[in-house]
């Protein structure tokens, strides 16, 4: 364990979006930010307008020797890490550019090609919990760490159960079937996790306006970072929670499973 340790956090897929905006309440919050890019220069260029204290990294979660090497730099720099943001994601395999409305019209159950549902999955499922496998030697080393994991309400099997749920024909069996399996992992990650150092939570930014929907979610990108962000910066929060905004949750911002 660190002695007055400072805080040092990775965040994936902190380029733009949700991601960028965690990215940059830790920075003012005086935490040294590594921030996570598929595309190494699309990070050094948001690392321009988070500060001194965020540098940029190359992380690809589907790719193994990515995320070696991003963790490595991060042992070798710091030693240790005190908090892990999983943001990276994607919503689709297939043609770029198309509406909201006809990606989740093809990813129906009865009709998505397995090969997309696969790719999909990959990223927002195995390669999240397999950067934070490889993150969790360097969080045991801090006196105290938590692992934020930015999931979705549409992954809410509670909430799709419920035919009065105005966003149920949303649930798709790619991106919204991702984020249920996603929660269930970490909720299993937290369970593994609870007598130990590390806390795990999830936080649903709500119905962003983000590349994910084609920016045509209702809530602006600040807006719907308001969750995310808190949840990053709140140390008290019970292991295993899973929160959202006020419209998406219950009391205490506590979303069902």
């Amino acid at each position: 364990m660190q002695i007055n340790e400072n805080k040092v956090a990775l965040v994936s897929g902190a380029n733009t979006g949700v991601g960028f905006q965690i990215a940059k309440a830790l920075v003012a919050n005086g935490y040294t930010v590594y921030a996570g890019s598929r595309d190494l220069q699309k990070g050094k260029a948001a690392v321009e307008q988070l500060g001194e204290s965020a540098i940029a990294i190359q992380l690809d979660i589907t790719n193994n020797e990515s995320i070696r090497t991003a963790v490595k730099t991060i042992e070798d720099e710091t030693g240790y890490m005190t908090l892990l943001v999983n943001n990276a994601a994607v919503s689709h395999a297939g043609k770029p550019g198309r509406t909201m409305e006809d990606v989740l019209g093809s990813q129906r159950a009865s009709i998505v090609p397995i090969e997309e549902l696969k790719t999909v999955w990959e990223t927002n499922v195995f390669g999240t919990l397999a950067l934070t496998q490889a993150c969790l030697p360097l969080l045991q080393r801090a006196s105290s760490a938590r692992i934020v994991t930015v999931s979705s309400a549409l992954g809410s099997l509670s909430i799709n159960a419920n035919p009065e749920n105005q966003y149920r024909l949303n649930f798709d069996a790619v991106y919204g079937a991702s984020k249920t399996a996603l929660n269930g992992i970490f909720l299993s990650l937290a369970i593994d996790l609870e007598h130990t150092n590390i806390k795990v939570h999830l936080v649903s930014p709500g119905f962003t306006a983000t590349a994910l929907n084609n920016f045509q979610g209702t809530d602006t990108v600040e807006e719907g970072s308001k969750e995310p962000i808190r949840v990053a910066l709140t140390e008290n929060l019970p292991n295993g929670s899973f929160t959202g905004p006020a419209d998406f949750s219950g009391e205490n911002n506590i979303i069902p499973w």
